[in-house]
């Protein structure tokens, strides 16, 4: 009994060794901030904030609930945590029930009394089989690799999430942009009809010569093309937002899908290098690191001995009646050693193995805020050079306009011919459309902009989470 107590002590005591390296972060591979005003305090707003549009909110609700890859998401981060669990279980001891019965006749020849006979046992007790005492801190090393996995895959569902909200807004974006450049489309073409039944009109009368007439129908079978290309547009954007949502378009209020300028609210102009460590793909890749700095630990662990035991308590009887009966106890304490000591090299390739997959996984991270920092610097970059885009498209826009109606004014007039009309025209309806691509590209720009900062993650999670 005292050789148990202090066996027990023992593996107490030597329960707190551990060979997993100290974990350091890697420095980050970039200035410490891309704004010289940068502000601490500056935050970004969570998606509910940031999309003030109805419509798209009830779009990302329904891409939350319904959307297949980030269901998936969500059940590998499950899946991660039950093999957490499975992991941290082998820390402590199985206890199990068993109970048998083994009858066995005995020929004669092998018979003691030289006579034959059946022998009858019968065995019931509760006891620990092969559980290994953590000396070297192997199972704790993958116990504590398994929960960085556990962690890293909660980002990698945040990061999904993160991307699906995104995939949303610029789908619906595209889609209301589609429809603005249908609607012009068969503006146009409606102008474009308006003006050859003119010219018909003209040359039946013998005062439109023949090529004004080629003009005219050359542009309205032009405008026709463009309103079936933009028409095959729009449905398949409209086929890619449910692709998205994994749910048919939910019911939308169309007075307010009529304003999209205000669909999005403005985020700090300076944002601290600290919001890049909290991108859902830079934790998850430190918590990946951290996975495989554990690993090390169990690798090295491996290099000494294992000790398991096994013991078990109960009664033996030759009969079932009398198998809890007086005198029937039996116990049994079992202890084993694995010393190992000719592998031919594979424990040292294991360690080498392991110690190869954290210096992937700090590459892998510093990567991972490398990209993050170029997609910030991108998106801030875009800001500015959106706002001189737009001002200067809405320049050409009403400059075009005053063409045209200057050109119209003088084709009316008969001071100049049909084909200037037709070059204002298509002058203007080019304005008019790069307009609406300009307000798109700023808008997917913003929403980009949005997911490289992070998407307003919760500081205190995010914060228990890396602790």
């Amino acid at each position: 009994m005292k050789y148990n107590l202090l066996t027990l002590a023992l593996a107490g005591v030597l329960a707190g060794c551990s060979m997993v390296p100290n974990y350091q972060q890697p420095a980050a591979p970039f200035a410490a901030n891309w704004e010289q005003d940068a502000s601490a305090n500056a935050q970004v707003p969570d998606w509910q904030q940031f999309y003030r549009d109805a419509n798209l909110q009830r779009l990302i609700n329904t891409a939350l609930e319904h959307n297949r890859d980030l269901r998936v998401a969500a059940l590998n981060v499950e899946a991660f945590r039950a093999q957490y669990r499975i992991q941290r279980s082998a820390l402590l001891p199985s206890v199990d029930a068993s109970g048998s019965g083994t009858h066995q006749r005995i020929p004669d020849k092998a018979s003691a009394t030289g006579s034959a006979y059946t022998s009858h046992q019968y065995v019931a007790g509760i006891g620990v089989s092969a559980w290994e005492l953590d000396f070297f801190g192997r199972i704790r090393s993958l116990k504590d690799s398994a929960l960085q996995s556990y962690f890293a895959s909660e980002q990698a569902r945040r990061g999904a999430e993160l991307s699906l909200v995104s995939s949303v807004a610029i789908a619906w974006f595209t889609l209301q942009a589609d429809q603005q450049s249908l609607q012009l489309a068969e503006a146009t073409l409606k102008t474009y009809q308006d003006s050859q039944r003119l010219i018909e009109l003209s040359h039946d009368a013998g005062v439109a010569s023949s090529l004004e007439l080629q003009q005219a129908r050359t542009a309205t079978d032009g405008a026709r093309v463009v309103v079936a290309q933009n028409q095959r547009q729009l449905a398949q954007s409209r086929n890619a937002l449910q692709r998205i949502l994994g749910a048919p378009l939910p019911e939308l209020d169309e007075q307010a899908a009529q304003d999209s300028h205000n669909a999005l609210a403005e985020l700090p102009v300076a944002l601290p290098s600290e919001l890049l460590q909290r991108r859902p793909d830079i934790m998850q890749a430190e918590h990946q690191l951290k996975a495989a700095n554990a690993n090390i630990g169990a690798a090295r662990a491996a290099f000494f001995p294992s000790i398991s035991l096994t013991a078990t308590a109960g009664s033996l009887s030759g009969e079932l009646s009398d198998l809890f009966g007086s005198g029937t106890g039996t116990w049994l304490f079992q202890p084993q050693i694995h010393l190992p000591i000719f592998n031919a090299g594979r424990l040292k390739a294991s360690l080498e193995y392991s110690e190869i997959q954290k210096n992937i996984q700090v590459a892998q991270y510093e990567n991972a805020i490398q990209t993050a920092f170029q997609e910030v610097a991108d998106g801030l970059v875009a800001r500015t050079t959106y706002a001189a885009q737009l001002a200067a498209q809405d320049e050409l826009l009403t400059s075009s306009q005053n063409y045209l109606d200057l050109a119209d004014r003088r084709y009316r007039e008969g001071i100049d011919n049909q084909l200037t009309l037709l070059d204002a025209q298509r002058l203007n309806f080019n304005a008019r459309q790069q307009k609406i691509q300009t307000l798109l590209a700023r808008q997917i720009s913003e929403v980009n902009l949005y997911k490289a900062l992070g998407g307003g993650f919760d500081n205190q999670a995010a914060a228990k989470q890396t602790n």
